[in-house]
């Protein structure tokens, strides 16, 4: 086998191996349970560092978040770049993580995060000039970033909705949250911003660019797919 088709495999097989764990992470990942799931609904009063911590925690482990982040930032090679389009995404879902908790929006988490799910799709279509090729005009990226940041905080929201949470400094806890999804956001997005410009010095950022962002649509496909089957088939109430 030539080293460009060795290559060409070795970064499909790795792309496979990625989805496989991500769904694995799906399955059993992503919610507050655990030792976590029981202190948030033992606590009474205000707790910033440790919904700083959770906050933190759940966007690294956000596997849906993250990937559409890899997919915002897969052609942005400035930081200043970087630091527009994440900043608009903090903004929309700060504001429905923020109004869902505190006003109680109810939503369903199975849509909420099928749409999430979509909006990797929709991602990953632009970074292959799939609406240009295909529907003939280009969207404005930021207002989408923007938009589908509203979505992704409703999904946090649905998250935090699931256990009861004690009224006595439910504000400051939840924007300590929101300050721990920011910092989490920062810490994951320097991370792949890192690996991104190593792999861009090697001619075969370009290369595989098409094959990395129709995995990253055919996950979003499955993530969609994943939690509207979940929808379709959850009991009545």
């Amino acid at each position: 086998m030539s080293r460009p088709a060795h290559s060409l495999h070795s970064a499909v097989l790795a792309l496979a191996a990625a989805f496989m764990a991500l769904f694995a992470v799906s399955v059993f990942g992503h919610s507050i349970e655990g030792s976590d799931a029981n202190f948030v609904q033992a606590i009474d009063g205000p707790a910033v560092f440790p919904f700083i911590y959770l906050g933190a925690k759940h966007m690294v482990t956000g596997y849906d978040h993250l990937l559409f982040l890899v997919g915002v930032i897969f052609f942005l090679y400035r930081p200043k770049h970087v630091v527009q389009y994440v900043t608009l995404f903090a903004i929309g879902h700060s504001i429905t993580l923020l109004f869902g908790v505190l006003a109680n929006l109810q939503v369903n988490a199975y849509i909420i995060d099928a749409i999430i799910g979509l909006s990797i799709v929709y991602k990953a279509f632009e970074n292959i000039d799939g609406f240009k090729r295909v529907l003939g005009f280009e969207p404005n990226t930021k207002i989408a970033v923007f938009v589908f940041g509203l979505f992704h905080g409703l999904g946090l929201a649905t998250k935090l909705q699931e256990f009861t949470i004690s009224d006595n400094g439910l504000v400051t806890n939840i924007i300590s949250f929101n300050v721990g999804v920011e910092i989490g956001q920062i810490l994951a997005l320097s991370a792949v911003f890192i690996v991104l410009s190593v792999w861009r010095s090697n001619a075969s950022y370009l290369r595989h660019a098409f094959v990395t962002n129709t995995a990253l649509m055919t996950g979003g496909f499955l993530l969609a797919g994943y939690q509207m089957s979940a929808f379709l088939l959850a009991p009545p109430f």
